[in-house]
């Protein structure tokens, strides 16, 4: 009994206090060991398996998962890019055979707008961001164009939508000191102006014409002629230029006639 109690005190003994993590999906995330350094050996597990180890004398080694291909070593640090969800779980930081226990949380952040992201004036829409794998005490909000700082909820109702709706969205989550975001674009699409043309009317212009009795040529009846008012469609104009050389003529004719 004895040896059990000693064996569970020297296992605690050799064991610290680990650090909670969160991630986003696509992130990078960097775990500490806990440590800043070590003389004899380092090595990094997920759960069971070994990502990467190294010793004294600087040899490396890798294991087989594929999250290895994903992490790289800083000193005593694990950094992990591009992070996916199965990438949950426990870490465990050997240094020197110490165990330094961290727990990594992935979230990852979607978002929508019902029923689409061009809404016409007087819609109605939703906007909902959805958390999936959320670590305990994680807050949810949305930021909205006009606004310095988050203030709606998850779930957003645009009822009815207007001007001010217009542009981009942001998703806050925030999870203890760890804050993740995801931006929506909404535009809104306001009814084209219509704009009213009017055609001046036309007048039609009167011609007034005068004729006298020396010319002998006149149009029908009418004191106000118009284009249309003449013999063979003519200005009325034209017939009495016709009229004034024709009487030139026979006057030149008649004064040769007389002197000649």
């Amino acid at each position: 009994m004895k040896v059990i109690v000693l064996f569970v005190f020297v296992l605690g003994a050799l064991s610290a206090a680990g650090e909670d993590f969160i991630a986003r999906v696509g992130g990078k995330v960097t775990l500490n060991c806990g440590v800043s350094s070590y003389r004899r050996s380092l090595q990094w597990l997920h759960r069971y398996n070994l990502i990467h180890s190294v010793d004294q004398r600087g040899f490396t080694r890798k294991g087989t998962v594929e999250l290895v291909q994903r992490s790289v070593l800083r000193q005593t640090n694990l950094e992990i890019s591009s992070v996916r969800e199965t990438d949950v779980g426990r870490f465990t930081c050997l240094a020197d055979g110490t165990r330094h226990e961290h727990s990594l949380s992935v979230v990852s952040v979607s978002v929508s707008v019902n029923p689409s992201a061009v809404l016409k004036l007087n819609d109605e829409a939703m906007l909902q961001c959805e958390v999936k794998g959320q670590h305990k005490g994680c807050e949810v909000k949305w930021k909205s164009p006009n606004t310095k700082s988050p203030t709606n909820p998850s779930t957003v109702q645009l009822k009815p939508v207007t001007s001010s709706h217009n542009g981009a969205w942001e998703c806050i989550v925030t999870c203890g000191s760890n804050m993740f975001s995801q931006s929506l674009t909404i535009t809104v699409q306001e009814p084209p102006t219509t704009t009213t043309t009017t055609t001046p009317p036309t007048t039609r212009k009167n011609i007034t014409l005068f004729v006298t009795s020396v010319q002998k040529i006149t149009c029908t009846t009418c004191t106000t002629c118009t284009a249309n008012d003449c013999p063979l469609g003519l200005f009325c104009w034209m017939w009495i230029a016709i009229g004034v050389c024709c009487q030139f003529v026979l006057l030149i004719v008649c004064v040769t006639v007389l002197y000649g």
